[in-house]
């Protein structure tokens, strides 16, 4: 996933592996490098599994803070992996969601992200359907780990009102949607031609219409128009979510201490005797 502004190149390699679980790692994992386009010499090489988590919840949150009905407070999360704590308290620093509505098929998770949620402010339910997850709510966030197409979400189950955070369907291949509720919402997207790919939209025809969340940002584009629309945010994930945190985080690390420098790079005396470096170190003494 790479990213340039003409001074600055970042990339993440990031991956998803739901069977991880069963052999006790991470489904998703990632690390990214920041590098000066001037020079081409890396910056910053960083762990993003966390970053990905934190970029996914923020923009989601963000999203919601312009689609979602006004005054917003109850929010169900079906799907209680390693995301789902991120996405909780995104949604209350951005939107003010202080009830929570749990469901995962393995109630273990659901219970672990309670415990992990206890004492920051939310009035937790863990239920045991997903149908009993959404009744009553403003907010359905759907971050399953599956990869395959699946209907987390059945039609029934979405009334007029709510706004969708569909955040799991994020390859081609794999969804959480049924299509008729795609058909009943109006759609936010980060970037059509990747969506389409990777998004719950692979499912619609290629010119099913679509508006880009930074054009609602920016007043281009109106977001939540009535009370009884369905609003959806297909997030998969945009570059640009990553470059920022990357960014973010080389800034800040001067003042916190938290990083090591590392002697990544070739550094001879004349850069253009490369091998006579090699030389001059075989002759050094072994440590």
């Amino acid at each position: 996933m790479p990213t340039s502004d003409g001074r600055l190149y970042g990339f993440k390699y990031v991956n998803g592996h739901p069977k991880n679980m069963r052999e006790g790692r991470q489904t998703v994992t990632a690390f990214g490098v920041l590098a000066d386009v001037g020079s081409g010499y890396p910056m910053l090489l960083s762990e993003m599994t966390i970053l990905t988590a934190l970029c996914t919840a923020a923009t989601s949150a963000l999203a919601a803070k312009y689609l979602a009905p006004k005054g917003s407070r109850a929010m169900a999360i079906i799907g209680n992996g390693a995301q789902s704590e991120f996405q909780a308290i995104a949604f209350k620093a951005l939107t003010g969601i202080d009830r929570l509505r749990l469901y995962d098929i393995d109630r273990s998770a659901s219970e672990k992200c309670a415990r992990n949620l206890f004492g920051k402010g939310f009035d937790i339910t863990i239920c045991t359907t997903g149908q009993d997850a959404v009744e009553g709510v403003d907010i359905i966030t759907t971050v399953t780990a599956d990869k395959q197409c699946a209907t987390i979400l059945t039609d029934n189950m979405v009334g007029s009102g709510v706004h969708i955070n569909a955040v799991g369907g994020d390859c081609p291949g794999k969804t959480e949607l049924h299509r008729d509720i795609l058909l009943r919402s109006d759609i936010f997207v980060e970037f059509p031609p990747q969506t389409r790919i990777e998004g719950e939209i692979q499912q619609l025809d290629a010119d099913h219409t679509v508006t880009e969340l930074w054009q609602v940002m920016t007043g281009q584009a109106q977001g939540r128009k009535t009370p009884e629309q369905i609003t959806l945010f297909d997030s998969v994930g945009f570059a640009t979510e990553d470059f920022s945190a990357l960014r973010y985080v080389r800034d800040q690390l001067k003042a916190t201490g938290l990083y090591e420098e590392l002697d990544l790079l070739a550094d001879p005396d004349e850069p253009r005797d490369l091998f006579g470096m090699l030389l001059r170190a075989a002759l050094q003494p072994a440590a």
